[in-house]
């Protein structure tokens, strides 16, 4: 790695998290719209489960290669031609719903081209930090990173509501567009050196990394076991992750302001967390701190669940939205610091596959059910399993131990 780009490290970081907050910002109110979309009009589990089947399966067979081409050309041009092939995308469809083209199967089509663009985007992302923040830095600038995100959460349901309320659904696509326009151009302002691969690597063909890659995800002991790990947590986030804007819908009343303030106070939870975690930095083993949040999150699924009132629903909401960036930016860390540098692409894209298989099998699973029964008991089973999942990890010693794994 060329030592030269922790120069001006700091005002790089400022240009790098300035560009992905535009970008996220446009794609979340994107995302809420969608969701909200389809959660107003259907009320429906098994249609939901088919937008996040749209959102998320493009992303597994794009992952594969994504992570391979993170490791062989410039991450940052990577990101900023995803962030352009999206927004390009977006504005064609946005013409064509303003036009009165309104079927949900445009819809579904919106969502896999931008699930494609984000499938490239995800693994250059997570590996680009390591490349301008020095590794002492790397648990602070992400926990600032989660806490600028959840910002951009937080404020994403309030401008996309207002959006969707005041100028319909093609206007969030069209302000999609524009802050991604934007967030590559404040990109382009990065300087930042391609990543040198030696001699050997430069030989090597696409499929071989991509080979090389998963080999290397198997036999890293770490790696290896996060992916389990992922694996279950996942799928039992599904329920929480996309079923509660139809559990508002059902038991709360169908209303937009509703379902902002379901996001909002998520959000809210999420910036508190990550102001927590950037001043705190979680417990010294990183592992232990996801494990205390997957048993968090476990306990506040299941208090959603009993949530009879609507106030008491949204205080435990924001409870456990605090939890998100301890989980999220210990993860990161943990392997930015423990896997090779010229790995760190296909790594990350192979935790992305393993995502974007596990949450669309959990709404194949959780999603149908949502019609048949309470969506509060899917919150209050899932919850119960995943707090024993992190009951687990953190009294397992085998696994915890594993934070020091040499690269």
């Amino acid at each position: 790695m060329d030592t030269t780009d922790y120069i001006n490290w700091k005002s790089k970081t400022a240009i790098f998290l300035t560009s992905q907050t535009l970008s996220l910002f446009g794609s979340s109110i994107v995302g809420f719209a969608i969701i909200w979309h389809i959660a107003l009009e259907t009320s429906s589990g098994t249609v939901m489960t088919i937008a996040i089947l749209c959102t998320f399966l493009p992303q597994i067979f794009i992952s594969l290669f994504a992570g391979v081409w993170a490791d062989r050309y410039s991450r940052k041009m990577l990101i900023m031609l995803s962030d352009s092939f999206i927004a390009l995308s977006t504005l064609i469809l946005a013409v064509m719903y303003a036009m009165g083209m309104k079927a949900l199967w445009l819809i579904f089509l919106i969502s896999i081209i931008r699930s494609i663009g984000s499938g490239v985007q995800t693994p250059a992302v997570g590996a680009i930090l390591p490349q301008i923040v020095p590794s002492e830095k790397l648990m602070k600038v992400n926990g600032i990173h989660s806490t600028i995100s959840s910002v951009m959460m937080l404020a994403s349901p309030a401008v996309g509501g207002a959006i969707l309320g005041l100028w319909g659904f093609s206007a969030a696509l069209f302000f999609d567009v524009v802050t991604a326009a934007i967030a590559v151009g404040i990109m382009s302002l990065l300087s930042i050196s391609a990543y040198q691969r030696s001699d050997a690597q430069e030989e090597a063909s696409t499929m071989s990394d991509l080979k090389n890659g998963l080999i290397y995800s198997r036999n890293h002991d770490l790696v290896r076991n996060l992916l389990v790990f992922y694996s279950l947590f996942f799928f039992f986030v599904t329920p929480a992750a996309f079923l509660t804007p139809v559990l508002v819908t059902r038991s709360f009343g169908a209303e937009v302001w509703k379902l902002t303030a379901n996001e909002m106070v998520w959000s809210a939870g999420s910036i508190l967390g990550g102001l927590i975690i950037t001043v705190w930095s979680g417990f010294k083993n990183k592992i232990h701190t996801m494990a205390i949040s997957c048993l968090a999150f476990g306990i506040t699924f299941v208090m959603l669940g009993l949530a009879a009132d609507f106030i008491v629903y949204l205080i435990v909401m924001f409870v456990s939205g605090i939890f998100l960036p301890f989980f999220a930016t210990a993860e990161t860390v943990l392997i930015q610091e423990n896997v090779a540098a010229d790995m760190l692409g296909r790594v990350f894209s192979v935790i992305q596959i393993i995502v974007s298989v596990t949450m669309p099998l959990g709404m194949l699973v959780f999603g149908p059910m949502a019609d048949l029964i309470k969506i509060q008991y899917l919150l209050i089973a899932s919850g119960i399993v995943l707090a024993m999942l992190g009951l687990y990890i953190y009294t397992n010693k085998k696994i915890t131990g594993l934070d020091n794994d040499p690269v």
